[in-house]
């Protein structure tokens, strides 16, 4: 293969960052999902507060969010459960949360999102708690 051909081609997005997955950089990596977490909407980082808080008492040894592969229905149980806490605190009942489905399921969608990146922050030394506003 032509050495000169090769240069012509648009490097990959990992490349145009060198050394930023090298071994021991996770503070890199952590700093700047801490930094774009601080970019989410409010109503959203109300929801990442409460998923930080929940967690909490989920942190400690042997926790499933400390599996090398945690379960994925374990995972789901527990954003039902999150979502649950939230219509409680929301005052919905069951029914009037039974009217309104589709705002329930993209909600339970977010959770899930924040429950995944909340525990890969918490694996990789990131702080125990969200941050404060």
């Amino acid at each position: 293969m032509d050495f000169n051909h090769e240069m012509t081609q648009p490097l990959p997005f990992y490349m145009s960052h060198p050394g930023y997955f090298a071994p021991g950089r996770d503070r890199t990596v952590l700093r700047d999902l801490e930094y774009l977490q601080q970019t989410y909407p409010l109503e959203v980082k109300k929801y990442q507060r409460k998923v930080a808080e929940i967690l909490d008492k989920m942190d400690y040894e042997g926790s499933m969010i400390y599996d090398e592969y945690p379960d994925r229905y374990s995972l789901m149980r527990l954003t039902k459960s999150i979502v649950k806490i939230l219509q409680n605190e929301n005052g919905e009942t069951e029914e009037a949360s039974k009217s309104f489905p589709e705002k329930w399921t993209w909600l339970e969608n977010l959770i899930q999102v924040l429950v995944c990146g909340e525990i890969y922050k918490r694996r990789h030394g990131g702080r125990r708690s969200f941050y404060s506003l």
